[in-house]
């Protein structure tokens, strides 16, 4: 299993729109991708314009290959591209608690 990790900065004012736009297309778009466990957004409560949305995967190669080159990639971005203040940043980590 993979976390990938998505820190995403949205404009000024449209925290709402976009945390409204994340529920109504992003999620479900995610959510259904083969491979993907889970999908989670925060926000964050010292900065409200930044978010991070933490999703887990089978693996990173079912992320990159079933969502990334996917259209629904496309779609995730033309629902949510219009709040972005910039590019987001995605990382991908696994767990090293158990060693």
């Amino acid at each position: 299993m993979v976390t990938e990790i998505v820190s995403i900065d949205v404009q000024a004012g449209q925290e709402a729109a976009f945390a409204a736009a994340f529920r109504e297309t992003g999620y479900e778009l995610l959510a259904t991708t083969p491979g993907c466990i889970s999908v989670k957004l925060h926000q964050s409560t010292e900065n409200p314009s930044r978010f991070v949305n933490v999703n887990e995967w089978e693996s990173e190669q079912a992320h990159l290959e079933n969502f990334r080159d996917s259209d629904r990639f496309v779609k995730f971005g033309q629902a949510l591209g219009p709040y972005l203040a910039g590019t987001p940043v995605v990382e991908h980590f696994t767990d090293v608690t158990a060693g």
